[in-house]
């Protein structure tokens, strides 16, 4: 799958710049979303390096040896880990293929401006920040 408009999946993002209150509107709006039965599935896109994992823990050991994806699986929850090798932003429809789409209903995005798809922006005067189109 190469396009977002075949995406399997609804997609809503939320974009603004940092401090504008994206995250803190999503954290109220999950809930909600979830209290009538939507499976929501969140992509959040960070510039920042990501790390998780915990130097000398098996997975980041596993990992660092050159397991290019690692599922750190638990009675609670899983975490796949996806090494990309080379360092570059990539597009919303990789991290989207991801995703386990059988058990989604709707898929939030936070952030991948840029991209084509349904968006609401979100602008705080107090920042004396443009709209972004």
């Amino acid at each position: 799958m190469s396009e977002l408009s075949a995406f399997p999946v609804p997609l809503l993002g939320f974009v603004a710049f940092s401090g504008t209150g994206k995250t803190t509107l999503l954290e109220k709006l999950i809930p909600l979303l979830c209290e009538q039965g939507v499976n929501v599935a969140l992509v959040k896109h960070s510039h920042h390096n990501i790390e998780l994992d915990k130097p000398g823990k098996d997975s980041y050991r596993l990992r660092k040896a050159g397991a290019c994806q690692l599922l750190l699986a638990g009675t609670e929850r899983a975490l796949l880990f996806h090494e990309y090798g080379q360092k570059e932003d990539r597009k919303l429809i990789d991290q989207l293929c991801l995703l386990d789409t059988q058990k989604l209903d709707l898929v939030l995005v936070e952030g991948y401006r840029n991209e084509s798809f349904n968006k609401i922006e979100l602008h705080r005067m107090a920042l004396n920040k443009p709209f972004y189109s």
